[in-house]
């Protein structure tokens, strides 16, 4: 018996009403969520400013961004937010208001990428855009009123490409990462653990939901053991940027999530995994839901880059 939060039941007596994704055309859907986002009210901080700009990628597009700048003086450390949507659908403005908070409480500057969307962008196309922008971040940090400190962060499809990111730019020998945030993330799309079929039905993401992500995202079934598709499969996971792994307790994801997290401690890195008790996928992003438990995974996060800089300043005195 899964054990749900009361606004978990609420959230899901709505989201099973709604006809499920593997049924829709992906495009109708893309412009149903925007007309739904529009209508809906936001909190707003007077404790960020926000901006949007287009940023220039690899083939010569360009991309939106959004900088979310807390008020004070400076220099911040750096967030890169890519949002989830099964690389298919979504946009920055549907993790607008935790990318906000987000901000607020961590004190840092964010920057929500707006990557393109498959079916017209497949991979790698995502992940390019990804981290391109993590790149031009890097460049430009200084005039972001950032420091040196830049971490990638994602929930579901946009924590894959923050793992994805941070494999990459070790195989490229990138400029530093100072962490990884990974929210619910997909690691692995051969959907073979056992919360695939536990969570298969009922519990917001289905698992039929996932092989039509999958289905949009990727070129031909050969790609799922792509270590920048499915980064779980990578051979090597040393040398990799701190990680901060949550899994939400009823999710399809969840056991990938876990073993990614344990995945990357068995190749000495720095992990610290949380199972958020009693829910479910995309809560990071329903903030008329789960507010309360946003900002307690955002507290969360400050927490744990909190402690890997005292963690480097013990290095650097003793």
């Amino acid at each position: 018996m899964s054990f749900l939060l009361k606004s978990t039941v609420k959230y899901l007596k709505e989201a099973n009403q709604q006809t499920p994704l593997y049924k829709m055309d992906p495009i109708a859907e893309r412009k149903r969520r925007e007309i739904l986002l529009q209508s809906k009210s936001k909190r707003s901080s007077n404790a960020v400013k926000k901006e949007d700009r287009f940023i220039t990628v690899r083939d010569g597009n360009s991309i939106k961004v959004r900088i979310y700048t807390p008020k004070g003086k400076g220099p911040f450390p750096i967030i890169i937010y890519y949002h989830g949507g099964g690389w298919v659908l979504n946009s920055i403005e549907t993790s607008d208001e935790s990318c906000e908070l987000l901000s607020e409480i961590t004190r840092s500057v964010v920057v929500s990428v707006n990557y393109r969307l498959a079916p017209e962008y497949k991979f790698p196309t995502p992940v390019y855009d990804a981290y391109d922008a993590f790149l031009w971040v890097s460049e430009n940090s200084q005039h972001l009123n950032g420091n040196n400190q830049i971490s990638v962060a994602g929930d579901s499809a946009g924590g894959n490409l923050s793992a994805v990111v941070s494999l990459l730019n070790r195989d490229l020998q990138g400029p530093p990462i100072h962490a990884q945030i990974l929210l619910y993330p997909v690691t692995d799309l051969t959907f073979g653990t056992p919360s695939y079929e536990e969570f298969a039905t009922g519990f917001g993401l289905l698992k039929k939901d996932m092989a039509w992500f999958k289905k949009h995202y990727l070129n031909n079934e050969n790609e799922i053991y792509n270590q920048y598709v499915s980064p779980l499969l990578a051979d090597n996971l040393s040398l990799l940027p701190p990680a901060f792994v949550v899994v939400a307790e009823n999710d399809v994801l969840r056991d990938e999530g876990i073993e990614y997290a344990k995945k990357l401690i068995d190749f000495g890195g720095k992990v610290e995994l949380k199972i958020a008790r009693g829910l479910v996928h995309s809560y990071f992003t329903k903030n008329e839901y789960f507010q309360t438990q946003i900002k307690d995974t955002i507290f969360q996060i400050r927490s744990f880059l909190s402690s890997l800089n005292t963690r480097k300043e013990f290095n650097l005195s003793s």
